[in-house]
């Protein structure tokens, strides 16, 4: 009897091992796999699906576009709330009142005033608001953040209608202390 002899080739030596990975967009080893492919190809976004199941994968910060609208004022550069609340108050026509505390908008997004389009407004002008109370939502990419008042006193004036668009540090409310 021959005894036969196995030999490597160099192709098998460096060869890694083949991970088992489902081809389920669900499964962990398969989105760790196409993260380290991202890296690898310097890829931004990829898009995966499989029937009615979708993975978008991102990295890194996308490009910020803005786009001017007409009828929409630049936002007001930084300086103390007093002067914010006269601007806000000026570009609403209002007298201004210094004793006012505005709320301002955290991000660029899309403003609600309600929880959902059949929900009654979260404040109008005369709630009596806390730090903790929810007073809108903004919408940026698909998600939706709750904006706490982070001030207490009453509504007294509202300067975002319903489904417009505000822009970062935008007055949203007017507070009376």
């Amino acid at each position: 009897m021959s005894a036969k002899k196995k030999t490597k080739t160099p192709a098998a030596k460096s060869a890694k091992p083949a991970k088992t990975v489902s081809s389920d967009p669900m499964n962990l080893g398969l989105l760790e796999e196409m993260v380290r492919l991202m890296s690898a190809h310097d890829l931004n976004t990829v898009d995966v699906r499989n029937g009615d199941r979708r993975i978008v994968l991102k990295r890194g910060a996308p490009a910020a576009t803005y786009l001017s609208a007409p009828g929409y004022a630049a936002p007001a550069a930084a300086g103390s709330p007093a002067t914010n609340v006269a601007a806000a108050s000026a570009a609403a026509g209002a007298e201004v009142d210094t004793t006012l505390v505005p709320i301002k908008s955290p991000m660029v997004g899309t403003f609600y005033s309600s929880p959902s389009p059949d929900s009654k407004a979260f404040v109008q002008v005369g709630t009596a608001v806390s730090q903790d109370s929810d007073v809108c939502v903004i919408e940026a990419m698909k998600v939706f953040n709750s904006i706490k008042a982070e001030c207490s006193g009453t509504i007294s004036k509202v300067l975002v209608a319903n489904g417009s668009t505000v822009e970062f540090g935008q007055v949203l409310f007017l507070v009376k202390p």
